[in-house]
């Protein structure tokens, strides 16, 4: 009987339960009746790591996500160094995270995400044995307890009306310093009143109540 095996797989071919070859791309031959085959995909992958639980050295919980990229390179290994190689690879990149998150505290977590990620170094070597390599892990989602979020938010609603109203006080400062330069520039010249209240008067429908006590 023949198998093909695609270009990124290597598939494990088992005689009487024993390995006896890994099995390159392209065309092959064996015993259906004696052999057994195992395809392993040798392509990147891709593990989401979702909504892990984490406290930080002050305390605080933290919900984080994770995405872990990494590759089978050694498909014997893969299969035979255990039963479910990606949960010990999961369980890893969960233990290395709380060992990251709990040497910092909530600021320097939020000003720099990439103290989120634990070593890589660490996470392979808690898969050593079972074919695989890390190539990568990041954080991609991260969220506050919903106390945090509503203090973070009243925050930055304090800082917005802070500038709102230091921006009324500039605008009343102003306008007051602008009826005090008039106030004195109509005491120093009189003349100007009568003259600004001459262009008022010639304004259609305009009424102008003159003071009789004041003399021209």
């Amino acid at each position: 009987m023949y198998t093909t095996v695609m270009e990124w797989q290597r598939t494990l071919l088992y005689r009487d339960g024993t390995l006896e070859r890994v099995l390159e791309p392209g065309r092959h031959r064996y015993d259906d009746k004696r052999c057994t085959l195992i395809a392993v995909d040798m392509r990147p992958r891709l593990l989401h790591i979702s909504g892990q639980e984490l406290l930080t050295l002050d305390g605080l919980s933290l919900r984080v996500s994770y995405a872990l990229n990494w590759q089978v390179i050694d498909p014997q290994e893969f299969t035979t160094g255990a039963q479910y190689p990606e949960q010990v690879l999961y369980a890893a990149v969960q233990d290395a995270a709380r060992r990251a998150v709990a040497g910092h505290t909530l600021d320097e977590l939020v000003a720099d995400r990439a103290l989120l990620v634990g070593d890589l170094v660490e996470i392979a070597t808690a898969v050593a044995g079972l074919g695989i390599r890390v190539d990568g892990l990041n954080a991609r989602d991260l969220m506050l307890p919903g106390e945090l979020r509503r203090a973070a938010l009243e925050t930055v609603l304090a800082k917005e009306h802070g500038r709102a109203e230091l921006e009324r006080a500039r605008a009343e400062a102003a306008a007051l310093r602008s009826l005090a330069n008039t106030a004195r520039l109509l005491e120093e010249h009189p003349a100007l009143l009568r003259l600004r209240t001459l262009q008022v008067a010639a304004t259609p429908g305009t009424q102008v109540v003159l003071d009789p006590r004041e003399r021209p």
